[in-house]
């Protein structure tokens, strides 16, 4: 039992177990930030553009309740026992969809453009070819494996304001 503790502390405090719970605080944040945004913002502006429409209360009944219809709200309609069609909570939904979409494309987007300006070394080259065969040997090889041709020296890193020796 005591090592599966130790297994399981050793999970919880890796980097990635950390960073992923992190990511998920944050991302149920931001999911209420966009909530209003989409329900206190944006659906009032949209509904005033199209002749005062309130979204959350946009519904077709499928099927009456307990109390005839009309229903002045979703709420009454769902106190009444109506199945409704909630058109205007989907479309708030599409609409925050939307939003976090367009969000997490310019996360993204930042990201990749930060990693594209890190500029990577190019690596010293580790093998080269063989002038006579064309095979490929080690850079350090003074003889080819492939054909045994004597394979001029590497040429050595000469340290800056020394003069190469011949």
């Amino acid at each position: 039992m005591a090592k599966f503790f130790k297994e399981f502390r050793e999970f919880a405090v890796k980097g990635n177990v950390i960073d992923m719970a992190v990511g998920i605080i944050i991302g149920g944040a931001f999911t209420l930030i966009v909530q209003s945004l989409v329900r206190d913002v944006m659906n009032p502006l949209i509904g005033l553009l199209v002749g005062g429409i309130d979204f959350s209360n946009l519904f077709v009944v499928l099927r009456e309740g307990n109390v005839a219809a009309p229903y002045a709200t979703l709420a009454d309609a769902q106190a009444a026992g109506a199945v409704t069609l909630n058109l205007g909570l989907f479309l708030n939904a599409v609409v925050s969809f939307a939003i976090v979409a367009f969000v997490v494309f310019l996360l993204v987007r930042s990201i990749n453009r930060l990693k594209r300006e890190e500029v990577v070394a190019p690596k010293s080259p580790v093998e080269k070819a063989c002038p006579y065969c064309f095979m490929t040997v080690p850079i350090k090889a003074t003889r080819c494996g492939h054909c045994t041709s004597e394979l001029p020296a590497p040429a050595e890193s000469v340290p800056s304001g020394e003069p190469a020796k011949a």
